[in-house]
């Protein structure tokens, strides 16, 4: 969804749009939170996730909110994201297989 979110959009127009830094932010929030549910194995299975990071990153986005700058979202977003994404098909890939 934080994709769908910023879709089309360029690092300039995220940045300016309050909303959309606020959603992607909050999906943020509740991926760093589930990451902080899955099994071991899942995450022994794809080491290039930061698993470590992606969990604490939800205290900074509830509790440092000075630190939630749009850049470092952009980042996450362009970067992470969709590797996270990636490796969640694989999973239900198999899952259905």
């Amino acid at each position: 969804m934080a994709e769908r979110f910023a879709a089309g959009m360029t690092y300039e127009v995220f940045r300016d749009d309050d909303r959309t830094v606020y959603a992607v932010t909050r999906c943020r929030e509740i991926i760093s939170e589930a990451s902080r549910r899955l099994p071991d194995t899942l995450k022994a299975r794809h080491k290039s996730i930061a698993w470590h990071e992606m969990a604490a990153a939800g205290n900074i986005y509830r509790h440092e909110y000075e630190d939630v700058a749009p850049r470092r979202v952009w980042g996450t977003l362009t970067n992470n994201l969709p590797i996270l994404r990636a490796a969640m098909e694989q999973e239900m890939t198999a899952l259905d297989g």
